[in-house]
Order: C-alpha cells, then structure tokens, then sequence
C-alpha cells in the first residue's frame, strides 16, 4: 500500500489531521473548534471544497455555483485549490438563518 494511500494524519496540518479520524465537523463546532494560536503557524484552520459541500450536505457543483453568482461564503484562491476560513463559513451559515421564527402552529 503506498503511503499517500494511507491514513496518516498529515504533520502540522490539523483539518487534514481531523479529516484522517472522522469529519470536519469539530472545526465548525461553537466551543471545540481550535483556535488559531492552537494550529502550528498561528493560522485558523481552512476547509477545501469538498469539505465544506460535506459539512452543508451539498453537491460540490453547488459551492462552485454559489462562488461564480457571489452567493457562498469568502474563500481564498491559492493557485488550483479553493479554500475557506472556518470563521467565514460560521459568518455565512449564521446569515442563512430565517430572520424570523415560523409562525405558531396551534397544535397543528
């Protein structure tokens, strides 16, 4: 078996670290997200795409949709990769929110 193969967590990489034990979900976690002083450089986690569909329970094409109408959350470009800060995600989940709560059903 190759080692790229293999889940080994990668050294100093906590969401790729995270993503070998589970999910992504404890990084948008309210109190068990890590913070930046607690990452290697200082440094917030970021999610790639395919994370962040995962998390929202969306196709990918959905994240590329939202990014190309201005719709999603911030991200950042690094060359190919697409990636986006955990507190931007926290940010835009939270302004998806209903404004207001449902009206009151009346025991139906």
């Amino acid at each position: 078996m190759s080692e790229r193969s293999e889940s080994k967590p990668s050294p100093g990489h906590p969401a790729r670290a995270q993503r070998v034990a589970g999910s992504t979900w404890y990084l948008l976690g309210a109190n068990t997200a890590p913070s930046p002083a607690d990452t290697p450089w200082g440094l917030e986690p970021l999610l790639d795409v395919r994370e962040l569909a995962d998390y929202l329970g969306i196709p990918i094409s959905t994240i590329y949709d939202w990014r190309a109408r201005g719709l999603g959350p911030r991200d950042y470009r690094f060359g190919e990769h697409l990636k986006f800060a955990v507190s931007d995600v926290r940010i835009w989940v939270e302004r998806q929110r209903d404004a207001s709560p449902p009206a009151a059903s009346n025991g139906r």
